[in-house]
């Protein structure tokens, strides 16, 4: 293994995922800073205080070239070394880089109470960081090999995660070398994530006959009455399943059965769910049960968003979609004529609960709906995971219980982070809706109900891999490898010919936009995404190459 190189703000997490990195990987472990106090003496602050940030700079570089030289070490660099051109060009040359990227808001909380950050001695340490990013994130980016988000609240699993990398790296660079395939889960395991949010904090189950376990809903249920809200596809199936353990432990049972669609999704179906509230005199102490697919999922969190100001509510996802997506993460709400998801509420549930058993029951295209948010999990935060749907696509299609499992947790996981790091779309959670804002304009464009969310989705992640790819960040036959694995789990990879002008009118009604201008998500490279505008001319060659 070469040597590993780590870079990142101050924060992001270089020294405590480096040690446990080159502990997994039989390497030395070695920081720039704490180098630089051995070799002086004197610690960071006093340096800079003395000496001034140009001689510590200086002293940096001696540093890392002396580090670099040697063989057989994880190297946390300091946040500015990557500004010498120097140490960049050694960095690169001499091993694997790795950008640890973290958020603003997760740096302040974890510099807060450090004295050792002499840039962060400010009255405004928020502004100073901004700043910070501003500068250096472009050189980070330019010199990085792989770029890893920071803050899963399980170290051990990010650095998993970063092995996995580093060895699906090192197999490209191998003649006959095939990327071993992540392991699927045993189709009887349950597994339990957390959604970590203080006191918003909520467990996602995930297993098999969850539906059957009597106690399981129950004890999310803290009032004597439940209304279950559910659509007239899924309430046939499974409604009484939900039903009879409540009415078991003594609960008073509302049933509230829509009709099924995205087309749906509006105001009079919420409607329907207040009207039978009221009816019923349910109280501040109701607990509301989601049982479907993503559309019942997101209305009826808002109706508990709303109802009395705020009353509890559980998902139970019974489509592949809502379980991997649409049911974690707390976005409620309903569609308008104009934009989809116009209208709603950030509102956590008290749990989700993801029968995969129900599965069982989907239709086809429903299960490929849901396969291009898996998928999308794999475009921008994890390569080996992309790799692992590559290679198991067609067991998923197949509905393999194992894989379909570890799809399901990993995608669960994957958002869980996420959302833990920007529950309101602040900044890191917007990378969400890769392939959202081309997706959503054909929905809008079509009528909703036309096309399936997911396929909407898929579609427009080739859209944004092609638009990625004539902005330079990608290269062609990365932006093949997703059009070929969006083709292989049954999704269309060409959009409706809606009219140039059309196109632009509908993506401009987008809840990431600012200021009129339309926002992407684009990939920069594979696995990493960014927030961004695109020259329209290049949009408008997008649009004429992927539609027909």
């Amino acid at each position: 293994m070469q040597n590993v190189y780590l870079v990142g703000l101050m924060g992001a997490g270089k020294t405590t995922i480096g040690r446990q990195l080159a502990r997994k990987l039989g390497l030395r472990f070695v920081d720039s800073d704490h180098e630089i106090e051995s070799r002086t003496g004197a610690s960071i602050p006093w340096i800079f205080e003395i000496e001034g940030e140009p001689a510590f700079r200086r002293r940096e570089a001696e540093v890392i070239r002396d580090l670099t030289g040697q063989q057989g070490i994880v190297l946390a660099t300091g946040g500015g070394a990557i500004l010498n051109e120097g140490s960049r060009a050694l960095l690169k040359e001499r091993g694997t880089v790795i950008y640890l990227r973290a958020s603003i808001s997760s740096i302040l909380a974890r510099t807060a109470h450090d004295k050792n950050r002499p840039l962060l001695q400010t009255a405004d340490p928020r502004k100073k960081l901004e700043e910070l990013l501003e500068q250096r994130e472009p050189l980070y980016m330019a010199m990085a090999h792989l770029v890893i988000d920071t803050g899963r609240p399980n170290v051990q699993s990010m650095v998993q995660n970063i092995i996995n990398q580093l060895d699906a790296l090192a197999c490209q660079a191998a003649p006959n070398c095939v990327t071993k395939a992540l392991p699927a889960m045993n189709e009887q395991t349950n597994i339990l994530l957390n959604v970590d949010l203080a006191e918003r904090s909520y467990p996602i189950a995930i297993g098999p006959a969850l539906l059957d376990d009597a106690g399981l809903l129950a004890k999310y249920v803290g009032g004597k009455k439940v209304a279950i809200v559910s659509n007239d596809t899924v309430a046939p199936l499974y409604m009484e399943r939900v039903r009879a353990p409540l009415l078991a432990a003594g609960k008073e049972v509302i049933e509230v059965v829509l009709p099924d669609g995205e087309e749906h999704k509006h105001w009079e179906s919420l409607m329907k769910v207040f009207d039978a509230l009221l009816a019923n005199k349910a109280d501040r102490k109701t607990t509301l049960v989601a049982l479907g697919g993503g559309v019942i999922g997101d209305m009826t969190g808002y109706a508990a968003a709303s109802y009395m100001r705020g009353v509890d509510f559980v998902q139970v996802p019974t489509t592949l979609l809502s379980q991997v997506d649409s049911s974690v993460g707390g976005k409620t709400g309903i569609n308008h004529p104009l934009g989809k998801n116009m209208i709603g509420a950030f509102y956590q549930p008290k749990a989700v609960i993801a029968d995969t058993s129900t599965l069982e029951t989907l239709p086809v295209r429903e299960l490929s709906a849901g396969l291009a948010e898996v998928i999308k999990y794999g475009c921008i935060i994890d390569v080996p995971f992309f790799e692992w749907i590559e290679a198991n696509i067609g067991l998923l299609m197949a509905r393999d219980k194992g894989a379909l499992a570890y799809a399901i947790a990993r995608s669960c996981e994957i958002k869980a982070d996420v959302v833990r790091q920007d529950e309101r779309e602040g900044g890191l959670r917007a990378i969400l809706n890769f392939g959202h804002t081309f997706g959503h304009a054909i929905e809008a464009g079509m009528g909703y109900g036309a096309w399936l969310h997911g396929e909407a989705v898929g579609c427009g992640m080739v859209m944004a891999a092609d638009l990625s790819q004539r902005l330079g960040f990608i290269d062609q036959a990365t932006v093949q490898r997703i059009r070929d694995l969006v083709a292989a789990a049954g999704l269309p990879v060409v959009a409706p010919d809606l009219g140039a002008e059309r196109w632009l009118e509908l993506m401009e009604v987008d809840k990431k936009n600012e200021g009129g201008a339309i926002k992407f998500i684009l990939l920069e490279p594979l696995g990493s995404a960014r927030i961004t505008t695109a020259p329209q001319d290049l949009l408008l060659q997008t649009l004429a190459a992927c539609t027909k």
